[in-house]
Order: C-alpha cells, then structure tokens, then sequence
C-alpha cells in the first residue's frame, strides 16, 4: 500500500478524530456534502478491541469506501496490544493507523496514555515500532500536541521525528490545556522547521481553532504545514472543507434536509445499539442562522426519539 500522504495536494485538510462524534454515519455525511482529504475515526481504545467490549468498541471502525483515504485511530500504552490493534486495522483495509499521544482526558493521561505519553520516550519508541510491525506497509502516523504541562516541542517533536513516521499531527496546546486558550501555531511554526531539518519526507499537519477554509489556507502560507487538521470547527460549518463554497449560501432546507439525511442513517446503521442522545450534539450544527432556529433548536433537544423530530420538523 502506497504511503497516502504523499499523494495529497497541498494544503490538504483533515478531519480530526473526535469520540462520539467523527463515526461512520457522520463521516459517511460529510463525505456527500463537503468531503475533507483525510478521514480519521473515532479516538478507538486497542485494549477494547481485544476485551469483552470488542463488539461495541469495533463499530468505531467502521467505514465505507466513499471516506477514504480513512486512518483508523488508536490509543493505548501496552506495546503487544497495540501491535495487535495495528494488525487489526491492517486486515481491515485502512489507509492508515494513527497512534493517539494527545488525548487530554484526564482519566487516559493519569493511566499514561493519549497525552499522558507525551515525554516518556523509552515507551513511545517501543509503542511506534510495534505499530510499525503490526501495520506492515500501511501507514503509521501519531497525533500528538505541543507537551504535557509545558511546551516541549523541539524536544518532544523532534524525537518523534526520529522515529520515521509517515505524518504527525501537531495540536498547538499542551495536553495540560485542553482546549483552553488559544492554540500556538507560532510553535507548530517550530514543529515545520524541526521536520525539514530532521525529516523532510515525514508530513506535518497543523491543529487548533481553525474555523474556515480561509483560515486553513492562512496557516499554511504562514507556518508551512502540510496540512490542516479541523476538529471543533465543523460544528459552526458543515461545509468547512470545501475549498470553494462560502456558508452563507447555505439556506434553511439545506440545513434541515442534512439533519434529517443524519438521523435517518444514524437510525439504519444503530438502530437501538446506539443511544439517541448522541444526535442532540449535532442540532446545534444544523439548526442555526435562520428565522425560528433557536426556538427550534430547544424543541429539538427535547425529542426523545427520531419520530419526534420528524413530526417536529414536518409543522
């Protein structure tokens, strides 16, 4: 399998793994409407894939073929795990693996993993070459973000630039921060000079508070990543990762007709395996920026089902 990164046209946009949110009905969405260069999954735990929860936690790697490329995302800290969740990946046909160093849950970190990695060298080096193993020629990236308390990035990045990976995404904050603050991209500025004097074949994506095409495309004429990965900024677009078309030609029944199109896929692909609660975080996506949207908005959040918000949005 050929390394996909080096195929994208620059810059290129990714959309970031986000649990509970970035699974395969909403990837499946936005691939009809905006569709990003790069596909994540949700942040999957290896340990899960091999527990007696393995059956709930393998829907988070679910995917069609209209997401590629797609890389499966994986968290951990016990290197035969993650080899053999890197080798579960590979069998199932994924452009890539992404291990996880950046998650900034507190539960993860204080168990030592996400970010909780960031900093314990002799452990991450071993974690990449078991994924390495595992992943065969498939390819292995790491997400990862600037230090654990503190900013660490010619340190913490560099080594990891050592370590030749194909791509390692750069969130412009501490682990420590969370999304408080506002994300350095000066110091993910220090990351692409680390990566062309260390590793110039090694793709770095910046990441943090990017919230329009026309900010993407700043920070890659500013910085000199390769690409750009958004998160939290879909929730104010659902068409942020189209190059071209600007959100306010977007109307009402475009908004509605996706919110629909969402909750009826939600409902064929999970049926009841899934709780429907999940789908309130997106109607804040959908119901905006149009005559009667807040009200509207308060009404949806109030549905207990998928039949109240079709005979909600039908009045």
């Amino acid at each position: 399998m050929a390394n996909f990164w080096q195929l994208l046209p620059k810059p290129f946009l990714v959309m970031a793994p986000m649990d509970d949110v970035t699974d395969f009905v909403f990837r499946e969405i936005i691939s009809q409407i905006a569709k990003p260069d790069v596909f994540f999954t949700e942040f999957t735990s290896a340990d899960g894939l091999f527990s007696k929860g393995h059956d709930v936690v393998i829907r988070k790697l679910k995917f069609s073929e209209n997401q590629r490329p797609v890389v499966a995302q994986i968290w951990g800290k016990d290197p035969k795990i993650l080899l053999k969740a890197s080798e579960l990946v590979r069998d199932l046909g994924f452009d890539g693996v992404d291990i996880n160093m950046g998650c900034p849950d507190k539960s993860i970190m204080r168990n030592g993993a996400g970010g909780g990695l960031i900093g314990n060298y002799n452990l991450v080096k071993e974690l990449i070459s078991a994924v390495k193993a595992g992943a065969g020629d498939m390819s292995v990236s790491v997400k990862t973000r600037l230090g654990y308390d503190c900013v660490i990035t010619e340190d913490w990045i560099g080594f990891l630039l050592e370590q030749d990976i194909a791509a390692i995404t750069v969130h412009g904050r501490t682990a420590k921060q969370m999304s408080k603050g506002d994300a350095n991209w000066k110091e993910v500025g220090v990351a692409v000079k680390l990566k062309n004097k260390i590793s110039p074949n090694t793709i770095l994506v910046g990441n943090g508070d990017i919230g329009s095409y026309n900010n993407a495309k700043k920070m890659f004429d500013d910085f000199g990543v390769d690409g750009i990965m958004i998160g939290r900024g879909i929730f104010t677009n659902p068409w942020i990762f189209n190059k071209t078309t600007d959100v306010d030609l977007h109307n009402r029944d475009e908004y509605v007709g996706i919110l629909l199109k969402h909750m009826r896929l939600h409902n064929k692909t999970w049926g009841n395996t899934k709780n429907f609660a999940i789908m309130k975080k997106f109607f804040k996506m959908y119901i905006k920026d149009f005559a009667g949207a807040n009200q509207l908005r308060q009404d949806l959040m109030d549905c207990e089902n998928s039949s109240q918000v079709e005979k909600l949005i039908a009045k």
